[in-house]
């Protein structure tokens, strides 16, 4: 304990070969970036599962983003239900000391980015390892994932051609909490490949990755992406109306029925886009058998007013919002607030008595725990905890803590720690956006009562919310109820 203890007292300088973290051994450092480090690490003695290892670790310290941290739990809670020969084995995945962390398998392969050096690749190859590339996503569709972040860094293809999906951070599960609801802004995916449904807010539709597999193929046929490489949002958001000039403008020896799939994979309707990547394997595969339109068949970019007729219809279009609507009505949703501000809040005890009552009626039923966080100070501190991710990682290990009593099974629970200056509005968003069918939440204090409830946290989320909220109220001069007979539903 005390090397993974002094590995994470050394976060700021990153993990040094050499130290133990929970019982593993760091070889070599492999890769860092913007959700993590990822190190070679060996297995406990008596534990080799037969396969080399890695270790992931989200990013703390001085200008590590807070994001980090939360797309590392959606790792942490999505790579588990995932199985089959395109995703790394998981090994182990947990907490030490302070410390998460995720052991899968190394896979050995070829980088998908080594590739694209290459481009553009001849016809039969772009074929060849696109339908690779689409296997792998169909595979992860079929158990109810959207992967959001598919890019060149997120895909390895095995010496037998199979392809294998990295970096799940981003993704969205139809049968769990999305924990990047909040973050839709930061979560968008990579600017070069991000689709047209994420740019509007939407995390649900798994076309989104066909789009995304639309814009690989196109690079792999012609060396350069799609819509090049926006830097800003706005640039990101051209996609929506401008199309992509025909591969076969680019690169006179792309067929016709591999832009015909190119081009039908990256319409910005996700109508006429490809229903399943499934689909786009198999067209890949049996080129004979395309039917060729249209796109199939250009060889100049679209006219200058066909061009400003798509972007005045991208102005007036009025989309849903949509993130988590394939999985309503799976299992009931229950958002318990939680204030780690103040662990000493003469609340909590009540709200775990009533929440553990409300839960104990039923075993079907998905809960997040949210605790809502203050910024901290332009300027980050030397500490650990006076940064953004020092803060972010101390309010969910006190939510861990908090939840421990309640013993409830992993998978039916998240915890969420989210900054904000405006905590009733956060509470409402993540709520509207993840369909939770009933809000727990605790009344003002004692202290609070004669002159604040009327703009108190609770009061304006019991006003607003979209679903039922569970008041939860501690008497004046009683101590706080062992049951949860003090909560009072609204």
């Amino acid at each position: 304990m005390q090397a993974t203890n002094d590995a994470f007292a050394a976060m700021e300088s990153r993990i040094e070969p050499g130290s133990a973290i929970a019982a593993y051994r760091v070889l070599s450092a492999l890769h860092a970036g913007g959700n993590g480090y990822v190190y070679a690490v060996s297995a406990p003695e008596g534990t080799d599962p037969g396969f080399p290892l890695i270790m992931k670790v989200p990013g703390l310290g001085p200008g590590e983003p807070p994001l980090g941290l939360v797309s590392f739990e959606v790792e942490q809670m999505i790579h588990p239900t995932l199985t089959g020969p395109h995703v790394p084995r998981l090994v182990a995945s947990g907490v030490a000391g302070k410390l998460p962390y995720i052991v899968m398998e190394r896979i050995d392969g070829e980088g998908l980015e080594a590739v694209l050096a290459r481009a553009p690749l001849p016809p039969s190859d772009v074929a060849r390892v696109g339908a690779a590339l689409a296997d792998a996503i169909h595979s992860v569709h079929q158990q109810n994932v959207v992967h959001l972040d598919i890019k060149p860094q997120n895909f390895i293809l095995r010496p037998d051609g199979q392809a294998v999906l990295l970096d799940f951070g981003y993704a969205h599960h139809s049968h769990l909490p999305d924990l990047l609801a909040e973050e839709q802004h930061h979560a968008a995916g990579s600017a070069a490949y991000v689709s047209v449904e994420q740019l509007q807010g939407q995390r649900s539709d798994p076309r989104s990755d066909i789009f995304s597999l639309g814009a690989l193929l196109f690079e792999l046929a012609t060396g350069e992406p799609p819509f090049g490489e926006p830097e800003t949002m706005a640039g990101m958001r051209d996609r929506l109306w401008r199309e992509p000039p025909p591969p076969r403008s680019l690169n006179a020896g792309v067929p016709a029925w591999l832009q015909e799939i190119i081009l039908r994979a990256l319409e910005v309707d996700a109508e006429q886009r490809y229903a399943s990547a499934a689909l786009v394997a198999f067209d890949l595969r049996h080129p004979d058998q395309v039917r060729i339109t249209a796109r199939g068949e250009r060889v100049d970019g679209n006219a200058f007013f066909a061009q400003a007729r798509n972007w005045w219809r991208s102005l007036r279009a009025s989309r849903p919002y949509a993130t988590h609507g394939s999985s309503a009505g799976i299992a009931p949703v229950i958002l318990v607030a939680v204030d780690t501000e103040h662990p000493d809040d003469e609340r909590h005890r009540a709200l775990q008595a009533t929440t553990k009552a409300i839960l104990s009626a039923s075993a079907d039923f998905r809960v997040l725990f949210v605790s809502v966080i203050r910024a901290v100070r332009l300027g980050e501190g030397e500490r650990l905890e006076d940064t953004a991710s020092g803060k972010q990682l101390e309010h969910r290990n006190r939510l861990r803590h908090w939840v421990e009593p309640l013993r409830l099974p992993p998978a039916r629970q998240s915890l969420h720690a989210v900054e904000s200056s405006d905590p009733a509005r956060t509470l409402l968003e993540l709520a509207r956006a993840n369909n939770v069918d009933l809000v727990v939440i605790g009344a003002p204090g004692p202290s609070q009562r004669a002159f604040a409830w009327w703009r108190s946290v609770a009061s304006t989320v019991t006003a607003q919310a979209h679903c039922s909220v569970y008041v939860v109220r501690t008497p004046v001069d009683e101590a706080a109820p062992d049951d949860g007979a003090g909560a009072q539903a609204l």
